[in-house]
């Protein structure tokens, strides 16, 4: 608990420090206005005309330009207290965290950078995970499965990426080529810690590895993504087998598994995309028989609006994934909103997930493979008590009701309620040298 406490001060000065930070005129360094908390969420209108706009992590990137040198640093961190209804609901505290560490220059037509995600969750979630009921997926370093919590991510590096963006022509066009030990494939939707309406939501979506983005930490990735006009097309190959959450480490394994999404941006306000992916032998126990992959797909679709003053953002996301541990085909829907006008932020999530009752660990049912689905309706509040040029202190509360099929229900005593409280801090920076 000492060292939990520790670890989240100390980024909450850090934090605190670059809000106030002043640059230095006299250096041949100038901080950029593009890149700020006052346009975060990022959307395609934010990004200068060196710039795409990057949709898998919301956010405006460099394209090559003549002498440009570049560095980014994006991050957030969330302190919050669980508490809710039923025998499976423990009061805990918890600290989601991430950070982004981007550095490029550019080199002729090539835009050349090493991008490093990050988080300290290993050793600011409680042993048994980060309570939310009906969540699954991972097992702990007891080899017990993560039961009504999410794991915590790969600490400390969620990904390293080299990636090499070369212009095509004088507009936008581009192919980007990329290469990460661990980093994210070429499937699923936008990860929910970087989706503009999942990013104030401390919580993972219940979906997160039903088809979803479970593909954002991946193994030994080998990846090129084309963008020509509103198109954008991606591939990738990887290793299948998914990371240990609570090992430190960084693999290289085998390219066995392929990924490959399309995007279309059908105007500046409304995106969809598409994805496929073959991940050969995720869990590493299926070597030698008819289950020894997976097919992961996904569909989703994102839309902004301007309401009087406020900004609405939408995301609706579907995933599907085969031979998910006992079960043959599971199916997850989500439905989320973000209503933001300056420092006050409205945030819903509406989720439909498939469970077996051997995944939530319910003995009494007969049928162990059988799945079913389970909803969660979750309200937030986040309001930002102080808003600097480049970082947000906030605090916020959310309410989830869980409704079971009555095979569930005795296991949870009901549809359980459950509610978290939090404070957080968010900030990015950029330097152009």
């Amino acid at each position: 608990m000492k060292l939990f406490f520790t670890i989240n001060m100390f980024v909450l000065l850090t934090f605190i420090k670059i809000s106030h930070a002043q640059m230095d005129h006299s250096q041949h360094m100038q901080d950029s206005s593009a890149k700020t908390m006052r346009k975060y969420p990022m959307t395609v209108d934010d990004c200068a005309d060196n710039e795409y706009f990057e949709w898998t992590m919301s956010m405006c990137m460099p394209l090559p330009t003549e002498n440009m040198k570049m560095a980014m640093v994006v991050g957030n961190v969330f302190l919050v207290g669980f508490n809710g209804e039923g025998p499976r609901a423990k009061p805990k505290l918890s600290s989601p965290n991430m950070f982004m560490l981007n550095v490029g220059r550019t080199v002729n037509d090539h835009y050349l950078n090493i991008d490093l995600m990050g988080t300290l969750e290993k050793w600011t979630f409680p042993d048994k995970g980060y309570p939310e009921l009906l969540q699954i997926g991972e097992t702990d370093a007891n080899g017990n499965p993560y039961l009504d919590t999410q794991h915590p991510h790969s600490s400390p590096i969620m990904g390293l990426t080299l990636g090499d963006t070369i212009k095509l022509g004088d507009n936008k066009d581009h192919l980007r080529l990329f290469f990460a030990p661990r980093g994210a494939a070429t499937e699923g939707p936008i990860a929910f810690m970087h989706r503009p309406t999942a990013f104030l939501n401390p919580d993972a979506p219940l979906g997160h590895h039903i088809g979803q983005d479970v593909g954002h930490i991946t193994s030994t990735v080998l990846g090129a993504s084309l963008a020509l006009g509103d198109n954008t097309y991606q591939l990738s190959t990887f290793n299948g087998k998914e990371p240990e959450p609570t090992k430190v480490d960084l693999p290289i394994g085998e390219l066995n598994s392929q990924a490959a999404r399309v995007i279309r941006k059908f105007s500046p306000n409304l995106t969809a995309m598409a994805s496929l992916a073959y991940v050969k032998d995720p869990e590493g126990q299926h070597q030698d028989d008819s289950r020894d992959h997976q097919w992961r797909s996904s569909a989703s679709a994102y839309s902004t609006h301007e309401l009087k003053g406020w900004k609405l953002y939408n995301s609706l996301i579907y995933g599907n994934v085969s031979n998910y541990e006992s079960a043959p085909s599971l199916s997850s829907i989500v439905q989320e909103f973000l209503l933001s006008q300056n420092s006050k932020n409205i945030w819903t999530r509406v989720e439909f997930v498939e469970r077996t009752a051997r995944q939530l660990q319910i003995s009494s049912v007969p049928q162990q493979d059988d799945p079913a689905w389970v909803t969660g309706l979750t309200i937030g509040y986040t309001h930002f008590v102080k808003k600097f040029e480049n970082s947000n202190f906030g605090v916020g509360t959310s309410v989830t009701k869980n409704f079971l099929p009555s095979q569930f229900e005795n296991a949870y005593e009901g549809d359980p309620w459950s509610m978290r409280v939090f404070i957080e801090a968010r900030g990015i920076k950029t330097w152009h040298f």
